[in-house]
């Protein structure tokens, strides 16, 4: 069953994801309902009806999270034809599967698991945040670290970084002493290939979604593509909140503990309580 998780986490929902011209995430109405399993469209519109009715009494923009969007589809002998889509916000996804029928469709749990644990509706409040548990907190930040990486390393990439291990590297080295994300993997006890991202606390997860947040602002500043330059800077921003750190009298993110359960786990358990219900 995790594999399967898996599988459909990080192929299924995400490989249907679009970005727009402005960097923002959609996901296509059409292409998530075959995704979640239904044949037809007249259903799945039923589904989305919920979806939207839920939306407004949540006291959020239908019109902001279920844009209308037109969308040509081939038919037989060459023919086409104008169809009604939506361009879906995370949340309208998560909307759309708490919506739909687990019984009738399988993926549809997993698709609840998804979108339940790493949209938490919408970007929280700092009052909102405090109060989530642990594991909550760190559901949530390490959404904001794959976010925040996939931004750096398209930045990254247009600054001329062609080795992602030595750029990666160069910023955990200055968060951390000097070592690497191998070290970091070993000192966890971690089994090969296994995230490091995934087995942090939740200010150890805050530690890293500011060494990249601010790595992505220096970068945007760099004129010229030069690998060199911004592997540099991400050491440099990394070393610096390490400093920060040290003055402030927090402890070092070397010394920050680590989790029994991996966000792997922490998401399989979510989907056993969607079962059992």
């Amino acid at each position: 069953m995790e594999n399967k998780l898996e599988e459909y986490q990080e192929k299924t929902f995400e490989d249907i994801k679009h970005i727009d011209e402005f960097g923002n995430e959609y996901w296509e109405a059409r292409e998530l309902m075959l995704a979640l399993e239904y044949s037809k469209w007249e259903h799945f519109a039923k589904v989305i009806s919920k979806a939207k009715e839920s939306c407004k009494l949540s006291g959020f923009n239908v019109e902001q999270h279920f844009p209308l969007k037109g969308k040509t589809i081939k038919m037989p002998k060459g023919a086409t034809k104008e169809v009604i889509d939506y361009k879906l916000s995370r949340y309208a996804c998560y909307l759309i599967v708490q919506n739909a029928n687990p019984a009738r469709h399988k993926t549809v749990a997993l698709g609840q698991t998804y979108f339940a644990v790493q949209t938490r509706k919408m970007e929280l409040t700092e009052e909102e945040f405090n109060k989530l548990n642990e594991d909550e907190k760190r559901l949530y930040r390490r959404k904001q670290t794959k976010d925040g990486n996939k931004t750096l390393y398209k930045i990254a990439k247009q600054k001329g970084v062609k080795n992602f291990d030595s750029f990666t590297n160069a910023g955990y080295r200055g968060l951390y002493n000097g070592e690497t994300a191998n070290d970091i993997a070993k000192r966890k006890g971690l089994r090969y290939r296994e995230d490091i991202l995934d087995n942090m606390g939740s200010v150890e997860l805050g530690a890293n979604i500011f060494r990249i947040s601010q790595t992505e602002a220096l970068l945007e500043m760099q004129n010229e593509p030069n690998e060199i330059k911004a592997t540099n800077t991400h050491y440099i921003v990394g070393k610096a909140i390490r400093e920060t750190m040290k003055k402030l009298g927090t402890t070092m993110p070397e010394d920050l503990p680590t989790p029994k359960k991996s966000i792997k786990e922490l998401e399989k358990t979510e989907l056993q309580k969607i079962e059992a219900n």
